[in-house]
């Protein structure tokens, strides 16, 4: 698999207010997410633990769906949210604010992004880390097993040029579907009855600090291949959560104090926020960086 991201992002942003045509959520399965975040990269147990290690807890947010059919529900904060054995089930991401970027050989605009993502260079920072998640690593890797539409190929439709070079033999090592996921991906939170305001704000696009904590903490709790949440644990990494005060977060804060609305120009923004909070560097492009294999 050969794919060239050098100024592109498109599997990093939610580049919609671009797009000539409509795009769904990127996602695997028919369940319908309650969010709105485009491209929300699930994240796996032992991921998510990493980054609340790193003081980096703050950075996530959760994904909670609507029901499939055939799927079990509970109602919480007046949404149908699918569940199992009454639990509504999640996975979590990394937090999408906006900033001021050109993908594409376009002019800069406000657009939601990773938070990881430079708006200057369009790489992430933590590649390469241990921090790095696998499925941005192999994307898109499991579209193509899957046999479904990559973002490189949308991109390509909307802004011409060739990003998915070649599909060759696409990396697998981080799909997890079905059963095995329970525990490890997809999680249930054990105490639906703390949620009913949760939900709501989720689905508003209003969640507190507190509410991604709890989610968070729920993930890292969790046992893996199992239904089982470790609620004093739970209760531990969701108070280290809600404390965390990472260079991310703090960024975040700046970028949504400053930002216009999403697809408005960004010409004259300033894309040197992150440094000023201590965020790492990136690389830059070259023919050596410029295509993953």
């Amino acid at each position: 698999m050969e794919v060239n991201c050098a100024g592109c992002a498109g599997c990093c942003l939610d580049w919609r207010p671009l797009s000539p045509a409509a795009l769904d959520h990127e996602r695997r399965g028919e369940r319908v997410p309650l969010d709105d975040s485009y491209n929300l990269v699930p994240l796996a147990r032992d991921e998510v633990k990493r980054f609340v290690e790193a003081g980096e807890g703050d950075v996530l947010t959760p994904r909670l769906f609507e029901p499939g059919a055939g799927d079990g529900k509970r109602r919480l904060g007046g949404h149908e949210v699918a569940a199992v054995d009454g639990k509504p089930v999640f996975f979590v991401g990394l937090r999408k604010p906006p900033k001021p970027v050109a993908p594409f050989g376009g002019e800069r605009r406000w657009l939601r992004t990773c938070v990881f993502l430079d708006p200057e260079t369009l790489q992430c920072r933590i590649h390469g880390d241990d921090r790095y998640p696998g499925d941005c690593a192999d994307y898109p890797g499991h579209n193509l097993v899957l046999d479904q539409e990559t973002e490189c190929e949308r991109v390509e439709d909307g802004h011409g040029g060739t990003r998915l070079q070649d599909r060759g033999d696409p990396p697998t090592g981080n799909l997890a579907l079905g059963p095995q996921a329970i525990g490890t991906k997809v999680f249930v939170h054990p105490a639906p009855e703390r949620l009913h305001e949760t939900v709501d704000r989720l689905v508003r696009g209003r969640l507190r600090r507190a509410d991604r904590a709890e989610f968070v903490a729920g993930a890292v709790a969790s046992a893996p291949g199992s239904l089982a949440v470790d609620e004093t644990r739970l209760e531990s990494v969701r108070d280290q959560v809600v404390a965390a005060s990472s260079w991310a977060s703090n960024a975040i804060a700046a970028w949504e104090s400053m930002a216009g609305a999403c697809g408005d120009s960004a010409v004259e923004a300033a894309t040197r926020v992150d440094e000023r909070f201590g965020a790492p560097s990136t690389p830059g492009w070259n023919r050596d960086n410029g295509d993953k294999g």
